[in-house]
């Protein structure tokens, strides 16, 4: 891989640029893989590189039935954050956070990760509360946070409305190194990193059908042919159910969209993220100017890739409330990516009921803030049968009544 430099930028400059190569390889499916990787967006890729840098295991291919990060990866609102409640989320999410901070050095590419601030507003006496009890999980957890006041709301976020007409805020819990990042980028970024160290990306490549003969995994079929696989690990979001349907087995998810929108670009306003569960939004700024606004997920299940207006209308009627100037402002595009919930709104990373196969789904909002964490903890679980970061989120779980409960941290959208 040619690094990316200042010197590789003027010499590139001078030849016309060039002299570029591909950011990552193209190449035609093997018969077999040790490990095959479906789904080639931030947490199959994580998953990928991890495998290959930290376990040396890099006969593996990453199955894309579209093309790379364009499913949820390229269809979030970046937000990175590790304010949750329950020991085993806090030590996954966190572990995610801390690897974006250097993630842009050590995959040689420029993320644009910005550690901007995460503020969660509690706009009403029992969110307060809860907010109490999950700023002091936090701090048991070793993870900076702060529960404010409505003036330092106000002094973070200058153009807030504190006086609400009907939900005033009341204070927030506020994470100073939480932020956002370039969520194409981080795909990108994972993608040529795993390629470099031999990993196969394989886009265009659909999954029709998984061979389960004698109860473990013995290939795929797809539409480039037949792959055998020594181990198969399902990431695919939302469409986790079809494949572990393919496979003979269920999973306890439900499947819906989650839309948000991005307006106009506009002078800089806003210097972090403000989420606002009570009026059921959140909201950034990104580099170019844009808002860029996300609200709750759809009440229905359904598998759709667009917006609705009724629903964007309900999401910008909540934020005017809590932030006026944005009244006058124009909408430029809207998106949905669809999310895949449990009941107990944590993820699942194991085994399956099929030996060889196993899953990283459930992810329901808070997919892209955990893709590094997720990848770093999958690939463990892989290489070696089991991992301490990915071992409380089992499938296992459900049968056993040992729920992750982070229906309140997890914020908008539940």
């Amino acid at each position: 891989m040619r690094r990316y430099s200042v010197f590789a930028l003027a010499r590139e400059a001078l030849r016309h640029h060039g002299g570029w190569t591909r950011a990552w390889r193209s190449p035609e499916p093997k018969t077999d893989y040790d490990v095959v990787i479906v789904g080639a967006g931030g947490h199959g890729l994580a998953t990928a590189y991890y495998l290959a840098k930290n376990h040396n295991i890099r006969n593996v291919a990453v199955l894309e039935k579209g093309w790379l990060g364009g499913g949820n990866t390229g269809r979030n609102t970046t937000i990175i954050r590790s304010n949750y409640l329950q020991d085993e989320s806090a030590a996954i999410y966190e572990l995610s956070r801390t690897l974006y901070e250097t993630l842009s050095q050590e995959l040689n590419f420029n993320i644009m990760f910005s550690p901007r601030g995460v503020m969660m507003l509690c706009q009403t006496e029992h969110e307060l509360r809860a907010m109490k009890r999950t700023a002091h999980a936090t701090r048991l957890n070793g993870i900076h946070t702060e529960l404010v006041g409505p003036e330092r709301v106000k002094e973070l976020c200058p153009i807030i409305n504190i006086h609400g007409p009907r939900y005033p805020v009341l204070g927030g819990l506020w994470q100073p190194r939480g932020g956002t990042a370039r969520h194409d980028a981080v795909a990108w970024g994972y993608a040529r990193a795993a390629s470099d160290l031999g990993v196969d990306i394989i886009e265009q490549c659909e999954v029709t059908g998984i061979d389960t003969t004698g109860g473990r995994v013995r290939s795929v079929s797809t539409t480039r042919g037949e792959i055998r696989a020594g181990k198969l690990c399902l990431v695919v979001a939302g469409h986790s159910g079809v494949l572990a349907e393919m496979a003979g087995f269920r999973l306890p998810i439900e499947s819906v969209a989650l839309q948000a929108l991005v307006s106009e670009p506009i002078k800089p306003c806003l210097d972090i993220v403000v989420m606002a569960n009570t009026v059921h939004g959140y909201i950034s700024q990104s580099d170019k100017g844009e808002l860029v606004i996300g609200g709750g997920a759809d009440g229905f299940n359904n598998y759709t890739q667009r917006g609705s207006f009724h629903h964007v209308e309900e999401t910008v009627r909540a934020l005017v409330e809590t932030f006026p100037m944005l009244s006058r402002l124009k909408m430029m595009r809207q998106w949905g990516g669809i999310v895949d919930m449990t009941g107990d709104r944590s993820p699942i990373i194991g085994r399956t009921p099929v030996e060889g196969i196993y899953v990283n789904c459930g992810w329901g909002t808070g997919g892209f803030k955990s893709i590094p964490g997720s990848g770093w903890a999958t690939a463990g679980l892989l290489a070696r049968g089991e991992d301490p970061i990915a071992g409380p989120f089992g499938l296992e779980r459900f049968r056993e009544g040992r729920m992750i409960d982070e229906s309140v941290a997890a914020a908008v959208a539940h």
